[in-house]
């Protein structure tokens, strides 16, 4: 297991990494924390059962996190064309 401290963040990616990470199978264990609410840092914790490093799995993460967030963006863009078009 690896606790990783990202810098400049808070609940919004702390969440949604530990939501992905814990849909990974190989993934045992996934928290967060922020130390102290004036502090922007998130305290993330990765346990994995082996057949992946916790590196590994958090690249998985951000990389499923970036694709939904891409697929957000297109639906999001394409239902304002669909409704600006219908207008």
């Amino acid at each position: 297991s690896v606790t990783f401290v990202l810098k400049d963040e808070d609940h919004t990616l702390g969440n949604s990494l530990r939501y992905l990470l814990m849909k990974n199978p190989s993934v045992s264990f996934c928290g967060y924390s922020l130390p102290h609410p004036s502090e922007y840092k998130v305290n993330l914790r990765i346990q994995t059962d082996g057949s992946i490093t916790a590196v590994q799995a958090l690249h998985k993460a951000l990389d499923d996190l970036t694709q939904l967030c891409e697929h957000v963006q297109s639906s999001f863009v394409e239902k304002v064309r669909n409704s600006v078009a219908s207008s």
